[in-house]
């Protein structure tokens, strides 16, 4: 009999996935600190022509893209004259299971079923978790759904309950933790226990399910507009989302379009905090993940992450809760279309840029998702004020995240904040370099790493020795 205690089963968490994932990385890593990225995609990911066959079987894909009108006039009123950019919404709620992660589940539950596992299992606090329950209820495989859902008093977020709820409903089964080490340890002892195939956001599978979604809007917008998008923002928080947009636009042909991700700024907020767990509005799509997914990929759930958005990020730009929950209002009363809020902080980033950028430029906000009870902005701000956050009207720059929530009173009040995103590639190879000085690298390693920052090798010298 194995040890299940804590130590004995993360020792082993590196033979735990590679039964539960089916992929042995080793293969791909070279040199110091090498690893042949692209080689891992093209080893294992499908095609396009594929990709968009096996998601058509499940409902997923193919969804619309609009032009914000009302919004878009909003925005020209508080912007100077020739600018106030166009910006185009892609309704991913219309998915099975109502959010872009629906195209990341689908492959990933193709691919179990295809190599005869029994179940998937994805450890996840909600959207992803509804589409790997939804997808293994259209191809009769089992699901548990591992969700970091309370703080040690036993009370979770409205969103988080809502997301449970869907899991269910699709019929998986959830195991509800509270917020901890145990999440991973768990998770590791259930899918060795199982032998289910461990469906996380990271794998290639998943990261090239999303690769459908940058395709199908430079395909889109060739229709509606005969040209590509000029902007396209991408939610980003573990990375998956932007990494697979990116790499589908790519592969379309629109390879001159800005990459822009966007998170909400909960800066000072420790996301493993049972005291912090409850003082946030948003329980993805923030800086809590977005940065250190950024700087340490790896940190993942497999062992190597295939989300690097550092390969792929033109800009890093960060809202308020405020102006999350002011874009979620404005799309519902000013559009007719209620979403949910995660992919309204893509929305809130792009009314900021919008305002800074041409009228004749195009920005694509990639995603919406579905809403329900406990995402609304109205639980969600009761919650938070039940937690003693201070909820009120005014200037975004009021917020303070845990301790208030500032919404702005127009929309003239939302100002993105840019982040440096050479303070994060830096940070990145500071991770990438902690056991290696970078002159002792092979010139194939020191290669790898530029790749790694979308940056020359003369580029990276010069960021390291700053």
């Amino acid at each position: 009999m194995k040890s299940m205690s804590y130590e004995a089963v993360m020792s082993r968490k590196n033979e735990i996935m590679k039964t539960a994932v089916g992929i042995d990385y080793s293969k791909f890593e070279f040199g110091k600190i090498g690893f042949d990225y692209e080689g891992m995609m093209a080893n294992v990911a499908y095609s396009m022509e594929e990709m968009e066959e096996i998601q058509r079987r499940t409902k997923v894909g193919k969804t619309p893209l609009f032009e914000l009108y009302n919004i878009n006039k909003l925005i020209k009123k508080y912007a100077e004259v020739g600018k106030g950019a166009r910006i185009f919404i892609k309704d991913e709620a219309a998915n099975a299971s109502g959010s872009f992660k629906a195209r990341r589940a689908a492959i990933s539950v193709y691919h179990a079923k295809k190599k005869g596992y029994k179940g998937v299992i994805a450890a996840t606090s909600g959207n992803y978790g509804a589409a790997v329950a939804s997808q293994a209820a259209q191809l009769g495989l089992k699901c548990i759904i591992v969700q970091e859902m309370y703080d040690s008093r036993k009370i979770g977020q409205p969103e988080i309950v809502e997301k449970a709820r869907k899991c269910e409903a699709f019929g998986a089964e959830v195991i509800r933790l509270t917020v901890g080490p145990e999440l991973f340890y768990t998770f590791l002892k259930i899918i060795e226990e199982t032998g289910y195939f461990n469906a996380s956001l990271y794998t290639p599978f998943g990261i090239a399910g999303v690769e459908t979604l940058g395709y199908e809007i430079a395909e889109q917008m060739l229709v509606l507009e005969g040209r590509y998008p000029d902007v396209v923002v991408a939610t980003h928080a573990g990375g998956g989302n932007l990494t697979g947009t990116a790499r589908g636009l790519i592969k379309a042909g629109a390879t001159s379009c800005k990459i822009v991700g966007a998170s909400v700024d909960l800066k000072g907020l420790h996301m493993a905090s049972d005291k912090d767990f409850n003082r946030k509005s948003f329980t993805t799509g923030h800086t809590g993940f977005g940065i250190p997914f950024a700087t340490q990929p790896d940190r993942a759930d497999v062992p190597r992450n295939a989300a690097r958005v550092l390969r792929y990020m033109d800009q890093y730009i960060t809202v308020t809760q405020g102006d999350v929950f002011f874009a979620t209002e404005a799309l519902a009363q000013m559009e007719g279309i209620e979403r949910g809020p995660a992919g309204n902080i893509s929305l809130a980033a792009a009314i900021g840029l919008a305002k800074t950028l041409d009228k004749d430029q195009i920005i694509v906000v990639q995603e919406t998702e579905y809403t329900g009870a406990g995402k609304h902005p109205s639980p969600q701000l009761t919650f938070a004020k039940q937690n003693g956050i201070l909820v009120k009207r005014g200037l975004p720059a009021e917020n303070i995240p845990g301790e208030t929530v500032v919404i702005p009173e127009h929309l003239g009040q939302i100002e993105p904040t840019i982040l440096d995103l050479n303070s994060l590639k830096k940070r990145y190879l500071q991770n990438a370099l902690k056991d290696y000085a970078y002159n002792d690298l092979s010139s194939e390693d020191q290669n790898y790493l530029a790749d790694e920052v979308k940056l020359s090798i003369d580029e990276v010298k010069s960021l390291i020795q700053k």
